[in-house]
Protein backbone atom coordinates (compact mmCIF):
# COMPACT_ATOMS: atom_id res chain seq x y z
CA UNK A 1 0.00 0.00 0.00
CA UNK A 2 1.52 3.66 -0.83
CA UNK A 3 2.45 5.92 1.66
CA UNK A 4 -0.82 8.34 0.04
CA UNK A 5 -3.10 5.25 0.80
CA UNK A 6 -2.09 4.45 4.66
CA UNK A 7 -2.63 8.05 5.18
CA UNK A 8 -5.94 8.13 3.06
CA UNK A 9 -6.84 5.27 5.57
CA UNK A 10 -5.71 6.50 8.59
CA UNK A 11 -7.86 9.37 7.97
CA UNK A 12 -10.48 7.34 7.44
CA UNK A 13 -10.21 5.69 11.07
CA UNK A 14 -9.37 8.68 13.02
CA UNK A 15 -12.94 10.43 11.15
CA UNK A 16 -14.54 7.64 12.25
CA UNK A 17 -13.21 7.39 15.53
CA UNK A 18 -13.44 11.03 16.47
CA UNK A 19 -17.50 10.51 15.22
CA UNK A 20 -17.95 8.53 18.67
CA UNK A 21 -15.57 10.12 20.97
CA UNK A 22 -17.41 13.04 22.53
CA UNK A 23 -15.52 16.27 23.04
CA UNK A 24 -13.64 16.83 26.20
CA UNK A 25 -15.47 20.52 25.92
CA UNK A 26 -18.81 19.03 26.40
CA UNK A 27 -17.81 16.36 28.83
CA UNK A 28 -16.50 18.85 30.91
CA UNK A 29 -19.25 20.88 30.95
CA UNK A 30 -21.42 18.58 31.89
CA UNK A 31 -19.15 17.17 34.54
CA UNK A 32 -18.84 20.74 35.48
CA UNK A 33 -22.60 22.03 35.92
CA UNK A 34 -23.25 18.17 37.75
CA UNK A 35 -20.74 18.95 40.16
CA UNK A 36 -21.11 23.18 40.53
CA UNK A 37 -24.90 21.97 41.51
CA UNK A 38 -24.28 18.74 44.12
CA UNK A 39 -21.55 20.84 45.84
CA UNK A 40 -24.06 23.51 46.32
CA UNK A 41 -26.57 20.93 47.79
CA UNK A 42 -23.10 20.20 49.98
CA UNK A 43 -22.77 23.71 50.92
CA UNK A 44 -26.45 24.53 51.79
CA UNK A 45 -26.03 21.59 54.69
CA UNK A 46 -22.96 23.80 56.31
CA UNK A 47 -23.66 24.37 59.51
CA UNK A 48 -25.88 21.85 60.26
CA UNK A 49 -25.37 19.36 62.82
CA UNK A 50 -26.26 15.61 62.47
CA UNK A 51 -29.43 15.64 64.83
CA UNK A 52 -30.68 18.49 62.37
CA UNK A 53 -30.44 16.35 59.43
CA UNK A 54 -32.60 13.41 60.64
CA UNK A 55 -35.90 15.61 61.95
CA UNK A 56 -39.64 15.22 59.94
CA UNK A 57 -41.56 17.85 61.51
CA UNK A 58 -45.22 17.46 59.30
CA UNK A 59 -45.61 15.36 56.78
CA UNK A 60 -44.95 17.74 54.06
CA UNK A 61 -41.36 18.55 55.72
CA UNK A 62 -38.43 15.74 54.59
CA UNK A 63 -35.45 15.03 56.47
CA UNK A 64 -32.61 16.78 55.45
CA UNK A 65 -30.48 13.27 54.85
CA UNK A 66 -33.64 12.10 52.99
CA UNK A 67 -33.04 15.09 50.55
CA UNK A 68 -29.38 14.14 49.83
CA UNK A 69 -30.09 10.65 49.26
CA UNK A 70 -33.18 11.05 47.31
CA UNK A 71 -31.37 13.42 44.47
CA UNK A 72 -28.87 10.66 44.53
CA UNK A 73 -31.34 8.06 44.07
CA UNK A 74 -32.77 10.09 40.97
CA UNK A 75 -29.24 10.20 39.11
CA UNK A 76 -28.42 6.47 40.28
CA UNK A 77 -31.71 4.72 39.14
CA UNK A 78 -32.28 7.25 36.00
CA UNK A 79 -29.01 7.31 34.44
CA UNK A 80 -26.43 4.70 35.92
CA UNK A 81 -28.91 1.82 36.00
CA UNK A 82 -29.96 2.43 32.58
CA UNK A 83 -26.32 3.05 30.83
CA UNK A 84 -23.93 1.62 32.78
CA UNK A 85 -23.87 -2.51 31.53
CA UNK A 86 -23.55 -4.80 34.41
CA UNK A 87 -24.22 -1.84 37.49
CA UNK A 88 -25.24 -3.33 41.00
CA UNK A 89 -26.67 -0.86 43.33
CA UNK A 90 -24.33 -1.22 46.63
CA UNK A 91 -27.17 -1.15 48.86
CA UNK A 92 -30.27 -2.07 46.96
CA UNK A 93 -32.45 -1.00 49.39
CA UNK A 94 -31.68 2.25 48.86
CA UNK A 95 -34.28 2.56 46.07
CA UNK A 96 -37.33 1.86 48.61
CA UNK A 97 -36.33 4.24 51.03
CA UNK A 98 -35.13 7.10 48.88
CA UNK A 99 -38.00 6.64 46.23
CA UNK A 100 -40.32 9.35 46.81
CA UNK A 101 -43.66 9.25 44.19
CA UNK A 102 -42.35 7.38 40.61
CA UNK A 103 -44.76 4.52 41.21
CA UNK A 104 -42.86 2.64 37.95
CA UNK A 105 -39.39 2.80 39.37
CA UNK A 106 -40.75 1.02 41.82
CA UNK A 107 -42.57 0.40 45.64
CA UNK A 108 -41.45 3.34 48.17
CA UNK A 109 -40.91 3.87 51.54
CA UNK A 110 -43.94 5.98 53.27
CA UNK A 111 -43.67 9.74 53.09
CA UNK A 112 -44.68 11.04 56.30
CA UNK A 113 -42.31 8.24 58.17
CA UNK A 114 -39.31 9.47 56.26
CA UNK A 115 -38.48 11.03 59.85
CA UNK A 116 -37.90 7.48 61.49
CA UNK A 117 -35.45 6.14 59.45
CA UNK A 118 -32.08 6.28 61.21
CA UNK A 119 -30.52 4.14 59.19
CA UNK A 120 -28.59 4.58 57.04
CA UNK A 121 -26.71 7.82 58.56
CA UNK A 122 -25.85 11.09 57.54
CA UNK A 123 -22.30 10.19 56.99
CA UNK A 124 -23.50 7.05 55.06
CA UNK A 125 -25.86 9.18 53.17
CA UNK A 126 -22.52 11.35 52.17
CA UNK A 127 -20.87 8.66 51.13
CA UNK A 128 -23.53 7.78 48.93
CA UNK A 129 -23.72 10.37 47.28
CA UNK A 130 -19.75 10.19 46.41
CA UNK A 131 -20.20 7.06 45.44
CA UNK A 132 -22.61 7.92 42.90
CA UNK A 133 -21.15 10.92 41.82
CA UNK A 134 -17.54 8.89 41.12
CA UNK A 135 -20.22 6.12 38.46
CA UNK A 136 -21.27 9.85 36.77
CA UNK A 137 -18.20 10.74 36.36
CA UNK A 138 -16.63 7.63 34.74
CA UNK A 139 -20.00 6.88 32.86
CA UNK A 140 -19.72 10.55 30.97
CA UNK A 141 -15.91 10.31 30.43
CA UNK A 142 -16.40 6.79 28.63
CA UNK A 143 -19.44 7.84 26.78
CA UNK A 144 -19.00 8.55 22.83
CA UNK A 145 -21.38 11.01 21.41
CA UNK A 146 -24.05 9.31 20.70
CA UNK A 147 -24.61 7.75 24.32
CA UNK A 148 -23.75 11.28 25.88
CA UNK A 149 -26.97 12.23 23.19
CA UNK A 150 -29.54 9.82 25.28
CA UNK A 151 -28.08 11.13 29.04
CA UNK A 152 -27.44 14.63 28.49
CA UNK A 153 -31.34 15.41 28.93
CA UNK A 154 -31.97 13.32 31.92
CA UNK A 155 -28.52 14.48 33.37
CA UNK A 156 -30.17 17.92 32.85
CA UNK A 157 -33.37 16.90 34.58
CA UNK A 158 -31.74 15.46 37.03
CA UNK A 159 -30.06 18.88 37.46
CA UNK A 160 -33.07 20.79 37.92
CA UNK A 161 -34.38 18.34 40.05
CA UNK A 162 -31.51 18.49 42.74
CA UNK A 163 -32.15 22.70 42.51
CA UNK A 164 -35.67 21.69 43.22
CA UNK A 165 -35.01 19.79 46.05
CA UNK A 166 -31.95 22.51 47.49
CA UNK A 167 -34.92 24.55 47.65
CA UNK A 168 -37.06 22.38 49.75
CA UNK A 169 -34.33 21.53 52.05
CA UNK A 170 -34.41 24.96 53.15
CA UNK A 171 -37.88 25.59 53.59
CA UNK A 172 -38.00 21.94 55.05
CA UNK A 173 -34.91 22.80 57.75
CA UNK A 174 -36.78 25.81 58.40
CA UNK A 175 -39.93 24.19 59.26
CA UNK A 176 -38.13 21.96 61.57
CA UNK A 177 -36.06 24.86 63.24
CA UNK A 178 -39.14 26.81 64.10
CA UNK A 179 -40.34 23.65 65.93
CA UNK A 180 -37.31 24.39 68.83
CA UNK A 181 -37.91 26.58 71.35
CA UNK A 182 -34.08 28.04 70.85
CA UNK A 183 -34.70 28.94 67.33
CA UNK A 184 -31.53 27.78 65.84
CA UNK A 185 -30.16 30.30 63.11
CA UNK A 186 -29.66 28.63 59.66
CA UNK A 187 -27.54 31.41 58.50
CA UNK A 188 -27.00 34.63 60.02
CA UNK A 189 -28.04 38.47 58.62
CA UNK A 190 -27.50 41.55 59.57
CA UNK A 191 -30.58 42.92 60.52
CA UNK A 192 -31.20 46.35 58.51
CA UNK A 193 -33.16 49.50 59.68
CA UNK A 194 -36.76 49.01 58.08
CA UNK A 195 -37.11 50.82 54.69
CA UNK A 196 -39.65 53.25 53.69
CA UNK A 197 -41.99 51.62 51.38
CA UNK A 198 -41.85 52.29 47.47
CA UNK A 199 -45.87 52.90 46.96
CA UNK A 200 -47.74 50.39 45.11
CA UNK A 201 -49.47 51.22 42.04
CA UNK A 202 -50.65 49.60 39.13
CA UNK A 203 -49.66 49.06 35.57
CA UNK A 204 -52.37 48.49 32.61
CA UNK A 205 -52.26 45.55 30.15
CA UNK A 206 -54.13 45.80 27.01
CA UNK A 207 -56.12 42.72 25.68
CA UNK A 208 -54.51 40.71 23.42
CA UNK A 209 -53.36 37.88 22.41
CA UNK A 210 -50.19 36.08 23.43
CA UNK A 211 -48.45 32.84 23.13
CA UNK A 212 -47.92 30.89 26.82
CA UNK A 213 -45.64 28.21 27.25
CA UNK A 214 -42.01 27.68 26.83
CA UNK A 215 -40.81 28.05 23.23
CA UNK A 216 -38.18 25.04 23.40
CA UNK A 217 -35.15 26.67 23.37
CA UNK A 218 -33.23 25.28 26.47
CA UNK A 219 -34.64 23.34 29.37
CA UNK A 220 -38.24 23.69 30.76
CA UNK A 221 -40.20 20.45 32.50
CA UNK A 222 -43.07 19.16 30.29
CA UNK A 223 -45.67 21.13 32.52
CA UNK A 224 -44.54 24.27 30.47
CA UNK A 225 -45.86 23.06 27.21
CA UNK A 226 -47.01 22.56 24.91
CA UNK A 227 -46.65 26.67 23.38
CA UNK A 228 -49.98 27.84 22.89
CA UNK A 229 -52.47 31.04 22.29
CA UNK A 230 -54.49 32.70 25.06
CA UNK A 231 -56.93 35.57 25.22
CA UNK A 232 -55.95 37.93 27.92
CA UNK A 233 -58.59 40.24 28.68
CA UNK A 234 -57.60 44.06 29.61
CA UNK A 235 -55.98 43.93 33.31
CA UNK A 236 -54.00 45.76 36.05
CA UNK A 237 -51.35 44.59 37.48
CA UNK A 238 -49.48 45.79 40.95
CA UNK A 239 -45.96 47.24 40.90
CA UNK A 240 -44.45 44.90 43.24
CA UNK A 241 -45.90 42.37 46.43
CA UNK A 242 -47.87 42.71 49.19
CA UNK A 243 -45.69 43.82 52.20
CA UNK A 244 -45.42 42.84 55.71
CA UNK A 245 -47.14 46.26 56.82
CA UNK A 246 -49.97 46.58 54.48
CA UNK A 247 -50.68 42.33 55.42
CA UNK A 248 -50.87 43.47 58.70
CA UNK A 249 -53.60 46.14 58.27
CA UNK A 250 -55.43 43.50 56.76
CA UNK A 251 -55.18 41.47 60.51
CA UNK A 252 -55.71 43.94 62.14
CA UNK A 253 -58.69 45.03 60.60
CA UNK A 254 -59.91 41.53 61.31
CA UNK A 255 -59.13 39.79 58.12
CA UNK A 256 -59.17 36.36 59.89
CA UNK A 257 -62.25 36.91 61.33
CA UNK A 258 -64.56 38.51 57.90
CA UNK A 259 -66.14 35.29 56.35
CA UNK A 260 -67.53 37.34 53.37
CA UNK A 261 -63.64 37.58 52.61
CA UNK A 262 -62.98 33.87 51.92
CA UNK A 263 -63.58 31.06 50.27
CA UNK A 264 -65.67 28.30 51.94
CA UNK A 265 -62.86 25.65 52.11
CA UNK A 266 -60.62 28.50 53.05
CA UNK A 267 -62.77 29.85 55.97
CA UNK A 268 -63.32 26.00 56.90
CA UNK A 269 -59.39 25.81 56.95
CA UNK A 270 -58.66 29.24 59.03
CA UNK A 271 -61.41 27.99 61.60
CA UNK A 272 -59.90 24.47 62.08
CA UNK A 273 -56.20 25.55 61.68
CA UNK A 274 -57.02 28.52 63.96
CA UNK A 275 -55.16 30.43 61.48
CA UNK A 276 -54.38 34.41 62.56
CA UNK A 277 -51.75 35.15 61.02
CA UNK A 278 -48.90 34.31 58.28
CA UNK A 279 -47.01 30.76 59.34
CA UNK A 280 -43.88 31.93 61.68
CA UNK A 281 -45.53 34.76 62.93
CA UNK A 282 -46.87 36.40 67.05
CA UNK A 283 -47.19 38.86 68.55
CA UNK A 284 -45.13 39.84 71.68
CA UNK A 285 -45.75 42.54 73.73
CA UNK A 286 -47.27 44.36 71.08
CA UNK A 287 -45.12 44.07 68.41
CA UNK A 288 -44.90 41.86 65.56
CA UNK A 289 -42.37 39.02 65.58
CA UNK A 290 -41.63 35.95 63.34
CA UNK A 291 -39.12 33.16 63.08
CA UNK A 292 -36.84 33.56 59.92
CA UNK A 293 -34.01 31.48 58.79
CA UNK A 294 -31.46 33.86 60.74
CA UNK A 295 -33.81 33.45 63.73
CA UNK A 296 -36.33 35.08 65.79
CA UNK A 297 -36.74 38.95 65.18
CA UNK A 298 -38.98 41.61 64.51
CA UNK A 299 -41.34 41.55 61.19
CA UNK A 300 -39.88 44.12 59.03
CA UNK A 301 -43.07 45.91 57.31
CA UNK A 302 -41.28 46.86 53.81
CA UNK A 303 -40.46 43.41 53.73
CA UNK A 304 -42.54 41.09 50.74
CA UNK A 305 -44.92 39.06 53.27
CA UNK A 306 -44.53 35.58 53.19
CA UNK A 307 -45.80 31.71 54.09
CA UNK A 308 -49.47 32.83 53.49
CA UNK A 309 -51.44 30.08 51.71
CA UNK A 310 -53.65 30.60 48.42
CA UNK A 311 -56.90 30.98 50.67
CA UNK A 312 -55.33 33.86 52.44
CA UNK A 313 -53.81 35.37 49.48
CA UNK A 314 -57.29 35.39 47.59
CA UNK A 315 -59.00 36.80 51.27
CA UNK A 316 -56.38 39.73 51.40
CA UNK A 317 -56.94 40.87 48.04
CA UNK A 318 -60.73 40.20 48.28
CA UNK A 319 -60.22 43.30 51.48
CA UNK A 320 -58.26 44.88 48.69
CA UNK A 321 -60.57 45.18 46.35
CA UNK A 322 -58.47 43.55 43.96
CA UNK A 323 -57.98 39.92 43.26
CA UNK A 324 -55.00 37.70 42.04
CA UNK A 325 -53.52 37.55 38.34
CA UNK A 326 -54.37 34.51 36.49
CA UNK A 327 -51.13 32.65 35.41
CA UNK A 328 -51.31 33.50 32.20
CA UNK A 329 -51.45 37.38 33.23
CA UNK A 330 -48.59 36.89 35.32
CA UNK A 331 -46.44 35.55 32.73
CA UNK A 332 -47.57 37.90 30.22
CA UNK A 333 -46.65 40.79 32.31
CA UNK A 334 -43.11 38.95 33.28
CA UNK A 335 -42.32 38.03 29.82
CA UNK A 336 -40.12 41.66 29.11
CA UNK A 337 -38.64 41.35 32.67
CA UNK A 338 -35.24 40.79 33.21
CA UNK A 339 -34.42 37.51 35.75
CA UNK A 340 -33.03 39.10 38.61
CA UNK A 341 -33.31 39.59 42.53
CA UNK A 342 -32.65 37.51 45.73
CA UNK A 343 -32.13 34.14 44.89
CA UNK A 344 -30.16 31.30 47.30
CA UNK A 345 -27.29 31.49 44.73
CA UNK A 346 -26.82 35.28 45.16
CA UNK A 347 -23.62 36.38 46.03
CA UNK A 348 -24.84 37.46 49.84
CA UNK A 349 -27.58 35.16 50.44
CA UNK A 350 -30.31 36.38 52.09
CA UNK A 351 -32.75 33.62 53.73
CA UNK A 352 -35.69 35.82 53.83
CA UNK A 353 -37.15 38.51 50.90
CA UNK A 354 -35.79 41.48 50.65
CA UNK A 355 -37.09 44.86 51.41
CA UNK A 356 -38.92 46.33 48.45
CA UNK A 357 -37.26 49.21 48.63
CA UNK A 358 -33.73 47.62 49.10
CA UNK A 359 -34.57 45.20 46.15
CA UNK A 360 -35.59 48.66 44.10
CA UNK A 361 -32.24 50.52 45.21
CA UNK A 362 -29.98 47.88 43.93
CA UNK A 363 -31.33 47.55 40.66
CA UNK A 364 -31.79 51.44 40.30
CA UNK A 365 -35.12 51.13 38.53
CA UNK A 366 -37.62 54.42 37.88
CA UNK A 367 -40.29 54.44 39.39
CA UNK A 368 -42.89 54.65 36.45
CA UNK A 369 -44.17 51.95 34.69
CA UNK A 370 -41.92 48.82 36.05
CA UNK A 371 -42.83 45.70 37.83
CA UNK A 372 -40.28 45.08 40.33
CA UNK A 373 -39.40 41.43 41.81
CA UNK A 374 -40.91 39.60 39.38
CA UNK A 375 -38.09 37.06 39.83
CA UNK A 376 -37.01 35.75 43.96
CA UNK A 377 -38.19 36.53 47.04
CA UNK A 378 -41.44 35.50 47.34
CA UNK A 379 -43.42 32.73 44.82
CA UNK A 380 -46.33 35.12 43.82
CA UNK A 381 -49.90 32.94 43.86
CA UNK A 382 -52.16 32.76 41.12
CA UNK A 383 -55.90 32.24 40.59
CA UNK A 384 -55.37 29.53 38.08
CA UNK A 385 -56.17 25.87 39.14
CA UNK A 386 -52.81 23.64 37.93
CA UNK A 387 -54.39 21.77 34.82
CA UNK A 388 -52.74 20.98 31.45
CA UNK A 389 -52.29 23.34 28.60
CA UNK A 390 -53.77 22.25 25.61
CA UNK A 391 -52.24 19.62 24.00
CA UNK A 392 -50.30 17.96 26.69
CA UNK A 393 -49.34 14.57 27.33
CA UNK A 394 -47.08 13.03 30.08
CA UNK A 395 -44.37 11.04 28.71
CA UNK A 396 -43.90 7.54 29.10
CA UNK A 397 -42.19 5.68 31.80
CA UNK A 398 -41.48 6.68 35.36
CA UNK A 399 -40.13 10.08 34.73
CA UNK A 400 -43.80 10.91 33.24
CA UNK A 401 -44.77 10.88 36.81
CA UNK A 402 -42.63 14.30 37.14
CA UNK A 403 -45.37 16.90 36.46
CA UNK A 404 -48.56 15.36 35.30
CA UNK A 405 -50.18 13.17 37.86
CA UNK A 406 -50.13 16.05 39.96
CA UNK A 407 -52.85 18.38 37.76
CA UNK A 408 -55.76 18.16 40.66
CA UNK A 409 -56.36 20.61 43.48
CA UNK A 410 -53.41 22.58 43.09
CA UNK A 411 -52.96 26.18 42.31
CA UNK A 412 -49.92 27.99 40.00
CA UNK A 413 -47.47 30.10 41.72
CA UNK A 414 -44.77 31.66 39.51
CA UNK A 415 -41.65 33.65 40.04
CA UNK A 416 -39.73 31.51 42.40
CA UNK A 417 -38.30 33.09 46.34
CA UNK A 418 -35.02 33.32 48.35
CA UNK A 419 -34.48 29.95 48.32
CA UNK A 420 -34.82 29.65 44.41
CA UNK A 421 -31.74 29.23 42.41
CA UNK A 422 -31.62 32.09 39.48
CA UNK A 423 -30.47 29.32 37.13
CA UNK A 424 -33.71 27.12 38.04
CA UNK A 425 -36.35 30.12 37.28
CA UNK A 426 -38.09 30.76 33.56
CA UNK A 427 -41.12 33.32 32.90
CA UNK A 428 -42.90 30.01 32.01
CA UNK A 429 -42.17 28.12 35.13
CA UNK A 430 -45.41 26.90 36.90
CA UNK A 431 -44.77 25.84 40.49
CA UNK A 432 -47.55 24.14 41.96
CA UNK A 433 -49.15 23.68 45.76
CA UNK A 434 -52.24 22.48 47.13
CA UNK A 435 -54.22 25.84 48.70
CA UNK A 436 -53.23 25.37 52.30
CA UNK A 437 -49.93 25.20 52.08
CA UNK A 438 -48.13 27.54 53.99
CA UNK A 439 -44.39 26.41 54.84
CA UNK A 440 -42.90 27.65 51.02
CA UNK A 441 -41.88 31.03 50.39
CA UNK A 442 -45.41 31.91 49.28
CA UNK A 443 -46.48 35.39 48.93
CA UNK A 444 -48.76 37.78 46.89
CA UNK A 445 -48.87 40.16 43.87
CA UNK A 446 -52.71 42.10 43.56
CA UNK A 447 -54.22 42.22 40.50
CA UNK A 448 -57.56 43.99 38.95
CA UNK A 449 -59.94 44.10 36.06
CA UNK A 450 -60.25 47.65 34.75
CA UNK A 451 -61.45 50.11 36.71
Amino acid sequence: MSSASVEAATNMIAAKQSHFRPSSARVERLLARFHQIRNFTTSLCAGLEPEDCVVQSMPDVSPTKWHLAHTTWFFETFILKKFCPGYRAEIPQYAYLFNSYYNAAGDMHRRDLRGLISRPTVIEAQRYRASIDSHIESLLSDADDDLLDEIEPLLVLGMHHEQQHQELLITDIKHVFAQNPLYPVFREKKIDAASANMPMHFLNFDETIVSIGHDGGGFSYDNEGPRHQALISAFAFASRPVTNGEYIAFIEDNGYARPELWLSLGWMTVNEQRWQTPLYWIKCEGAWWNFTLSGFRPVDESEPVTHVSYFEADAYANWAGARLPTEFEWEHAASDCPINGNFVESEIFHPTPVAVASAVSADKPTQDQRLHQMFGDVWEWTRSAYSPYPGYGAAPGALGEYNGKFMCNQYVLRGGSCATSRTHIRPTYRNFFQPEKRWQFTGIRLAHDPQ
